[in-house]
């Protein structure tokens, strides 16, 4: 019996986004068009591929089958089309990056602008959000996190110098109050707390202390989920913030923010790009990694080193 591919590949994007609506999104169809293939194919084949709800669609033992059979199939389908384009005289295809909405301002835009411009026909596709995504299943060709908390199977690559921490407070507010000369005195302080996404508890601010850590859980009027609030919020005087340094830099420069407690502040690990180390890199991706990439000299990453977990 003749089988529709087009059939088969809308059954297991929706199989693995476990949505209609966003694997209609991805594959550029209508909803309606997608769920009327799927009925087709299930109607077809004479068994219920999938289980429908009003919050999810998931497979049934059949559907979870045969998108086993023929999933990776099509993944290996659309990864030798993409290495098909070392014959054209200019790399092309699509790379899908999931970060952080900070360093995808902060790093990729201002490294990949260049790439994107020579390169018209390569396309970058990034989803940014705070939690932590899985790159395989959620077929990312790769992710961007801090250096210590990447898996150690996957191929990590700097993209970044190394880190600090900054705490910091406006000088209205060290006008009012003392100026922390610890960071357990940080308890007697107004401080900016921040809710972590993936965890949904409260960062507990770390530093180090003769090459240990120290961790103090703080308090204060105002929390928020994202950084440049927190930024607004120390500028305004309302309390002390602790943030990678970057996202006060030009602040603490012109005088309008105060960093102190920085001996208990040391580098560590920065953002790397991973990917799994199975993945065959096409013309396309092998590029973003070259534009990306930066040389350290430094201690490989998975030696604990201290970071800022979410």
């Amino acid at each position: 019996m003749k089988r529709n591919l087009n059939d088969l590949l809308y059954f297991v994007t929706v199989a693995r986004e476990g949505s209609f609506t966003r694997a209609a999104a991805h594959l550029g169809v209508t909803q309606p068009a997608l769920s009327q293939a799927i009925s087709a194919l299930e109607e077809r084949m004479q068994i219920r591929l999938l289980t429908r709800t009003t919050r999810s669609v998931s497979p049934t033992t059949a559907g979870e089958r045969l998108l086993q059979a023929i999933g990776n199939r099509f993944d290996e389908i659309e990864a030798e089309l993409e290495l098909l384009t070392e014959l054209r005289d200019k790399p092309a295809g699509t790379v899908r990056i999931t970060c952080g909405p900070d360093v995808l301002r902060t790093t990729l835009l201002p490294k990949l602008t260049p790439l994107l411009r020579e390169y018209p026909d390569i396309h970058i596709e990034f989803d940014a959000n705070h939690g932590f995504r899985d790159i395989v299943a959620d077929r990312f060709d790769a992710g961007v996190r801090l250096g210590d908390t990447i898996d150690k199977d996957m191929i990590a690559i700097p993209i970044g110098p190394e880190l600090r921490m900054a705490a910091v407070a406006s000088p209205d507010y060290f006008a009012r109050y003392p100026i922390p000369q610890t960071p357990h005195e940080l308890t007697q302080h107004c401080c900016i707390n921040q809710r972590m996404v993936r965890s949904g508890g409260l960062y507990v601010w770390d530093f180090d202390q003769d090459g240990g850590d120290l961790n103090v859980r703080v308090s204060g009027q105002l929390t928020f989920n994202t950084t440049e609030h927190i930024v607004y919020a120390a500028l305004a005087g309302l309390g002390i913030a602790f943030l990678p340094e970057e996202e006060f830099g030009s602040h603490i420069e012109a005088g309008r923010l105060v960093r102190v407690l920085e001996p208990w502040c040391q580098p560590f690990p920065g953002y790397y790009l991973y990917y799994p180390s199975r993945k065959q890199p096409s013309p396309a991706f092998s590029l973003v990694v070259d534009a990306l990439r930066v040389q350290r000299k430094r201690k490989p990453v998975n030696q604990g080193q201290k970071g800022r977990k979410a």
